[in-house]
């Protein structure tokens, strides 16, 4: 068998959140409230122009505690248990998160992003930031056996721990 191809990013700074530990933390970006700053490193700042006229953005992230795959898990919000890919579940091949957070400003002099809305651990290795369009990034979309799970009453969307 052949060996599969490996692919390195660079990281391009560090997302700084208030939550240290799995337990606690939103398990989705939408249910926090939960403000960040975004540490830029300073040869990736120029890439930052024009970005400021947006008010939201995705951030794609390296989940950096993740350290196991489970392709079968039993995800937030359900209890049975699904394959990895129809979840949004850390447990993956591929550790990499995406998140939709508002942006609250742009400090270019401390190489900042204020944001709010996170939703990952504090200092989160960043890989990219992409512009939400709405034109672009919303479907008319079937949401699987999640439409089952959102319709139940759930005081509590911070994560349990269990990833």
């Amino acid at each position: 068998m052949e060996e599969t191809p490996k692919i390195e990013f660079k990281i391009i700074g560090y997302i700084r959140t208030p939550f240290s530990g799995k337990k606690g933390t939103p398990i989705q970006s939408n249910y926090s409230k939960a403000k960040g700053v975004i540490e830029i490193f300073s040869e990736y700042i120029i890439g930052l122009d024009d970005l400021e006229d947006f008010s939201h953005v995705h951030l794609i992230y390296h989940f950096h505690k993740s350290t196991e795959v489970k392709l079968k898990i039993v995800p937030f919000l359900d209890e049975k248990t699904r394959g990895v890919f129809s979840t949004r579940a850390p447990l993956r091949p591929n550790p990499i998160g995406l998140s939709i957070v508002e942006l609250i400003s742009i400090n270019r002099s401390k190489n900042v992003i204020h944001v709010s809305g996170v939703d990952m651990l504090d200092y989160t290795p960043l890989l990219d930031i992409k512009p939400y369009v709405p034109l672009f990034d919303q479907r008319d979309a079937k949401t699987g056996w999640i439409s089952h799970s959102l319709q139940k009453t759930h005081d509590d969307r911070t994560s349990d721990g269990r990833f």
